[in-house]
């Protein structure tokens, strides 16, 4: 079981970076939709997602139609300010693709048109126009993973005695 997140066309190499860096984190595969507005070789890049990077299972497309060439019946959900739904109002599949829009104007609309049903939103108060885009992936793929159980992560252990030893 693997999660992934999408993001169309990002334009800050720091959010993908930090999506990446928890992308490893959680094991959840990383496909990026071109054109990007950095290079994947920035020093931006690499720094959000520190030491990581190489551990990041990352798919690059040329555009939304070969991303949806080589996923042909993956489940996607699209996150939008426009979405009908709550994202927590979902039942996520093991293996399904959470698609996130670029920082200036999220995921196009012709898109968000042909998929109302998948669209989800993150409830935030009427005057905020949008959430930092690594911060919303980061929500939406952590609910993802809660209804999954989180498969294959620490739970438990170590980092959990050590927080209640005295």
């Amino acid at each position: 079981m693997a999660l992934n997140i999408v993001l169309h066309q990002p334009e800050i190499p720091q959010n993908t970076g930090n999506i990446g860096r928890t992308c490893a984190a959680t094991g959840t595969r990383l496909h990026l939709i071109e054109p990007l507005g950095f290079q994947l070789n920035e020093k931006a890049l690499r720094r959000a997602g520190m030491d990581y990077w190489q551990d990041i299972d990352v798919t690059t497309y040329v555009n939304y139609e070969e991303f949806l060439e080589k996923n042909a019946g993956a489940v996607v959900y699209y996150a939008t300010t426009k979405g009908r739904q709550l994202y927590s109002d979902v039942s996520y599949e093991q293996d399904c693709f959470l698609m996130f829009g670029k920082e200036s104007g999220g995921i196009p609309e012709e898109i968000l048109k042909d998929h109302p049903k998948q669209c989800v939103r993150i409830p935030m108060l009427e005057q905020t126009r949008s959430l930092n885009l690594s911060n919303a992936a980061a929500i939406v793929l952590y609910e993802a993973l809660r209804q999954n159980q989180f498969p294959n992560m620490r739970m438990e252990g170590q980092l959990h005695r050590l927080c209640w030893e005295e």
